[in-house]
């Protein structure tokens, strides 16, 4: 659990770390647009290779990074799985009854893996490792400020975004306790049927949200005792500004979408 990327924040100086937040959750949306658009071999390759240099860029440590794929490993295996046995092509590699493996099932499953591993690569770093909780609620707010106009609480969704994010990591090192204390009172997690082990987490859930619900209070009375009141009339010690260094960063994302459907209109080799 503790390899979950979401709030886990990693303090360093590099040329991601300094962009505005609003900036990096634009770049982020379009990173997420960019990798749907690869549609052949060459395409998906400039995405795989893109999402290296984020990593260099960045400076976070590739181990940091690669701590973030551990929770969904399953997930990428049962996306290559269902690639490679449910898609057809001309040329077989494998054929036994009724398993049928083709060239562009291999194909597609290993361009299905590079594309989570863009995204997940790509969120977790301009979302996650490089912002603070607090400016990524920042940003936020400040992105959605148009919807004010239409009544919507923009400043109480972003301060939700901003708690749950700031407690994310807290209740994973909560979890984690409560299961070594349950391990040390020989309780078992691992052995046994999935009823017995779906059985097994009860010990762990109800403390759990008894924590999660008694912190919550206490937010609460604190907020209460700093005469919270919603958004109206207040103000932030720091205000968010656009830097040459943000349209910079913003005309090298165009210019790599724009290489990724050059690539796609030109074509070159397996494609879907």
């Amino acid at each position: 659990m503790k390899n979950i990327a979401l709030g886990q924040y990693y303090p360093a100086k590099s040329q991601i770390h300094s962009l505005d937040p609003r900036m990096k959750i634009i770049l982020a949306f379009l990173y997420i647009i960019c990798s749907f658009l690869c549609k052949n071999i060459l395409a998906f390759a400039l995405l795989f290779i893109s999402s290296i240099l984020l990593v260099l860029i960045s400076t976070i440590p590739l181990k940091t990074v690669l701590n973030a794929f551990k929770p969904i490993i399953l997930i990428m295996l049962f996306t290559a799985c269902v690639n490679i046995f449910f898609t057809t092509g001309d040329t077989v590699l494998f054929e036994w009854k009724f398993i049928h493996i083709y060239t562009e099932g291999i194909l597609r499953a290993i361009f299905m893996v590079v594309r989570i591993i863009a995204l997940i690569m790509s969120t977790s770093i301009f979302i996650s490792y490089t912002t603070t909780p607090i400016m990524l609620t920042d940003g936020l707010e400040k992105l959605f400020n148009p919807l004010k106009k239409i009544k919507l609480p923009v400043h109480e969704f972003a301060m939700m975004m901003s708690i749950a994010l700031r407690f994310i990591p807290t209740l994973v090192d909560e979890t984690d306790k409560i299961m070594t204390a349950q391990k040390a009172r020989g309780a078992d997690f691992t052995n046994g049927s999935l009823i017995k082990r779906a059985k097994a987490l009860i010990p762990i859930l109800v403390p759990l949200f008894v924590s999660a619900f008694k912190r919550a209070d206490e937010l609460a009375t604190a907020m209460e005792c700093r005469c919270y009141r919603g958004g109206e009339g207040r103000t932030k010690m720091t205000e968010l500004h656009y830097t040459p260094h943000d349209f910079v960063a913003l005309s090298f994302m165009f210019i790599f979408g724009a290489a990724l459907v050059l690539l796609n209109i030109l074509n070159f080799g397996f494609s879907f």
